[in-house]
């Protein structure tokens, strides 16, 4: 006999979408770890799909040296990619360290493509990155943010591009994702 989650997810059908969930402070890190122990431990890999944390590199500098040091960009939450259903929110809602979803009426909202992007959860496949040298862009995420500039190089190996931006009353090169920046 079928569980009834498994029945549940064959009547929805429905694609994995990103969802936010709200931890305590400083249980990042144990929350996604205790995610994907649950996950394996119960054989969840057709429900969910990611658990991230995102963090960005900081420097900082301390008794006259530069340190790198790596800086949650969203301090007590974490990201799941899921397909919702009843027992899959019970499930992650009763992990340790983990207060809530993000939502209303006590049911998550999924976080749409713009947000998707913009926070950097999911790499810009190179098919669906329609910029190409010289094109104007405008950088939607980072220090940067509503810059405007033009394309000097792209490297898809690395989903980089090359922005030349001007700063200062100067052209300067930036380097950047392409997550970052967004075709004019």
């Amino acid at each position: 006999m079928e569980k009834p989650e498994k029945l549940e997810k064959q009547e929805n059908q429905e694609q994995p979408k990103w969802y936010v969930i709200h931890t305590y402070s400083g249980y990042e890190n144990s929350v996604e770890q205790d995610l994907r122990n649950m996950v394996d431990n119960n054989d969840l890999h057709e429900y969910i799909f990611d658990i991230k944390v995102p963090v960005e590199d900081d420097i900082v500098e301390r008794n006259g040296k530069k340190k790198v040091i790596q800086r949650k960009k969203f301090p007590s939450y974490a990201f799941i990619k899921m397909i919702y259903t009843n027992h899959i929110w019970f499930m992650v809602t009763r992990t340790r360290g983990v207060t809530s979803f993000v939502g209303s009426g006590g049911r998550p909202i999924p976080l749409t493509d713009e947000e998707i992007r913009r926070i950097g959860l999911e790499t810009v496949s190179i098919e669906d990155f329609n910029i190409q040298v010289n094109d104007h862009v405008k950088i939607i995420n980072g220090a940067l943010d509503g810059f405007i500039g033009d394309v000097q190089s792209i490297d898809a190996e690395h989903q980089k591009v090359k922005v030349n931006v001007a700063m200062f009353g100067r052209q300067t090169p930036i380097e950047l994702d392409f997550a970052q920046v967004e075709k004019l």
